[in-house]
Parts: structure tokens; sequence; C-alpha cells
């Protein structure tokens, strides 16, 4: 008994946890989560207890709950709980049960610690050693990174798992010397879901062959965490020497991006923290050596391939905030309106008034694909008739714009140069010389008054 409650209360004080917390215990009412109610009040810690009725399970759910609620009152602490319509919630997202649970009810925890008249400053949660080792084993047969070997981290912000490196055994032991009370889920005997299938099935089979599995997986976890330790530091220095920050954006080199090696590894780093997955890793090395403008989306970004440049970019709410202009694509639209382009002669140009939805062009220096983009600070041009550039910042109080006509402005770019800062000014090195034998004329809708 003193053994498994000194290793608590190490465990708990070494991730940064005092007397005058108050923790949030979540408690199923099965023999982990009552080891762990019984952890905290041999403590004298301050705690609630929160119980999750997930309505899986008839009678038993019902069981569960109020066996639960007696134990707060056992312990004279506070009591919350929560029913969950759970299968029409999975339904709903689409995905397993075991997922659907785990998703309601740490959401409602992070309800239940940010209210203010019951103010919690930790969670624990009594996942255990062998957890961790069916985790492991978990994400290996589904494939991961060395992240996925590590486990469950033991802290993750308020959330704490004070048993992580207590095996089971030892805690049923403990239940055990001080005639705990539990109660049994009977779905822990089905393989209907797939940790019960590795608690159930696989492990016990394994052991058969290597009896000092639990004891060489354990030390797996530990091997595994210190190497993510090395891991990670490497993947900081390459994203160092890769990531070129650019206000919102973020541009990489092409070049230097493939002689990175491991090439598939460094990658997903990267692009794993702007909402793409895995499998996008093949589509953007496929990216890298495909024609200007191209790109992938992910969730929240996308990747713009733009010469010798990739440009991580984000997408803002349902607006592109980067759009590719294409060659054989004659009309464009984007928020502010509609660009039309098309190729004139000189003759021609004379006779369409010249006014600021309009923009004249050298049809010989423009490379398609553009960008058509919001304009970002940082942003310089060389406006119409100046041979010095300028930070769109100073143009626009030149021009005296007010703060809401600047955040309407968007700038057409080509390799990474501003050829129209739109519906205001063409940059000088575009412009139509005496040499001119070929015209892009490009229109602005929302700004033509007459054509």
């Amino acid at each position: 008994m003193k053994n498994l409650l000194t290793e608590f209360q190490h465990s708990i004080y070494r991730l940064g946890v005092t007397k005058n917390d108050r923790i949030l215990v979540a408690v199923s009412g099965g023999m982990d989560s009552a080891v762990l109610a019984e952890c905290c009040s041999l403590t004298d810690m301050d705690f609630g207890i929160a119980h999750a009725n997930f309505q899986l399970r008839g009678a038993e759910s019902e069981r569960d709950e109020l066996f639960v609620r007696q134990l707060s009152l056992k312990y004279n602490k506070t009591f919350f709980t929560k029913k969950f319509e759970t299968k029409k919630f999975a339904e709903k997202e689409r995905c397993s049960i075991q997922v659907a649970a785990r998703m309601l009810r740490y959401e409602w925890f992070r309800t239940l610690m940010g209210k203010d008249k019951e103010r919690f400053q930790f969670l624990f949660t009594a996942h255990h050693l062998d957890d961790n080792i069916e985790t492991m084993l978990m994400h290996f047969f589904r494939g991961t990174g060395i992240a996925g070997l590590t486990g469950m981290p033991q802290k993750n912000e308020e959330l704490i798992r004070p048993f992580l490196n207590i095996s089971r055994s030892k805690l049923k032991d403990f239940a055990t010397s001080q005639n705990l009370s539990w109660v049994e889920d009977s779905s822990n005997a089905s393989d209907d879901y797939t940790r019960n299938y590795f608690r159930n099935q696989l492990i016990p089979s394994l052991t058969n062959i290597f009896p000092e599995i639990h004891s060489n997986l354990e030390k797996n976890l530990h091997r595994f965490s210190e190497a993510d330790i090395l891991y990670q530091q490497a993947i900081a220095l390459h994203k160092k020497k890769l990531l070129k920050p650019n206000g919102a954006e973020i541009h990489i080199p092409i070049l230097l991006l493939k002689k990175a090696i491991p090439i598939q590894t460094i990658i997903y780093e990267i692009i794993k923290e702007y909402g793409f997955s895995s499998a996008q890793t093949e589509e953007l090395i496929k990216l890298m050596d495909s024609t200007n403008g191209k790109y992938i989306s992910g969730s929240s970004h996308r990747i713009i391939k733009n010469r010798r440049w990739l440009i991580i970019a984000p997408l803002e709410d349902a607006n592109i905030n980067h759009i590719i202009v294409e060659r054989e694509v004659p009309t464009v639209s984007y928020p502010q309106g509609d660009l039309r382009f098309r190729d004139i002669s000189l003759k021609e140009s004379q006779l369409i008034s010249k006014d600021p939805g309009t923009a004249f062009m050298d049809a010989e220096k423009i490379r398609f694909p553009l960008i058509l983009r919001k304009w970002k600070t940082g942003d310089y041009f060389y406006p119409l008739g100046m041979k010095k550039k300028k930070k769109l910042s100073r143009f626009f109080i030149d021009q005296k714009l007010s703060k809401t006509a600047k955040e309407k402005v968007w700038v057409l770019v080509m390799d990474r140069h501003i050829i129209w800062v739109v519906g205001h000014r063409i940059d000088n090195r575009f412009c139509i010389s005496n040499s001119t034998s070929k015209i892009l004329l490009i229109k602005n809708t929302d700004l033509i008054v007459n054509a």
C-alpha cells in the first residue's frame, strides 16, 4: 500500500501539483479510477469527482453512475455527471464509439475546469502503464512516427496521468489491500473494440513467447521518449534552415528542401503543423517539380509552387487567401470583384479609358502563372513613374487611404514581384515603353466606370 501511495505522491509533485491545487478526478467506477480516488483522498487533496455516462450499456451504465455518486458521498466530494448520446454523436461525426466517447468526455472536462465557481487547476485520469503499452502497440500497427511510439504523455497542460508508470497489477494489489469496491465494465471482456483485442488476445499471446514483454515494452517507452527528444532537436534545426517567415506566410526554397535528408520525414514534420496529413507528403514532393501555380490544400493552409519557392499560406475562412492566375483563364473572381485579362495592340489601348481599375502592361515582361493575394506588411513595389521602391504602407499614406480601404487592397504578383496594386497603380518595371509590341490589359470590373 505505502509503496504505491508513495509513487503516486512523488509522481504528482514531480509534475507540479501542490496541496493548494484543486483537482478534478475522472472516475468511471472501474478498479483503476477507484484507486485514483482513494489515493487522492489519502493524500488529503482538494478534489471533485466527474463521471461521464455514455449510455452504451443500458442498466449497467446507470449502475456505474450510481456507484460513482456513492463514492463521492464516501469522500464528501463535489460530484459532477453528464449523460451523453454517444452513438448519435459518433454517427454525426463519422467516427468510432471509442473516439466519440473520448471527444465528448474531454470536451466536458474542459468545460468543468473552466467554470469560475468550480475552478480546478488539474485533471487527473487513471491511465496506467498497461494502457500506455497498449497505446504504443496500437500506434505501431496503425503506422506512426517516433512520437507515436512514446505512448501517452504523463502531463499534457492541465491533464495529468499519475499512474502512467505503474502497472495494473500494482493497482489491483493496492485495491485489494485497501478493501476497495469497484464495478466491472462488461464490454471490457469483448474484443469488439481494438484496445480490448490487444489487451485480451494479442498481448497475452505474445507473453507466451516473450515472458518479459511488459518489462521490455516499458523500457522501450522510455527509450523512444528519449529518442524523440533528439529527433525533435534535429527537426528544429532543419526547420530553422528551411522556413522563411514572410508575414502570415512561410516560404521554403525548393532547392534547399530537395537536399534535406531524410526528405519525407522532414516534409511531414513541416506540413503537419499546417493541417496536412502524412499521406500528402508524396503530393508535396511531386509539387516541387510541377508547374508554377500548382498547389495542394490542407484543412487550414495551402502550399503553392511559385518558381523556386513553396509558399505555405493560410486559408481565411471560406475565402482563398491566394488565387492562382493561369494564362488560359481570361477571368478570375476574388472577394473585391473580377479581374479580366486580354492581349491588345498599342493602337487599341489608346481607345480604352485609363481609370484606376485598368492596368496596361508590357505583355512580353509578364510570365504566368500570377498570384492574386491580399497585400501584407513588408510588401513593396516600384510605383509607375518612379525608379525607387516604396513600401505599400507608405504608398497608402501618400494616397490617403483609410484603414478600411487598405484592408480591401489586393496585389497581383509575379515571381514574388508585385506588378499591380489592384485598382491603384502598376509597377514601373512592367509598364509600356516605346519598344512594347503587345499589351496585356487587366480590368477590375468593380472599379471600372467606363470601359
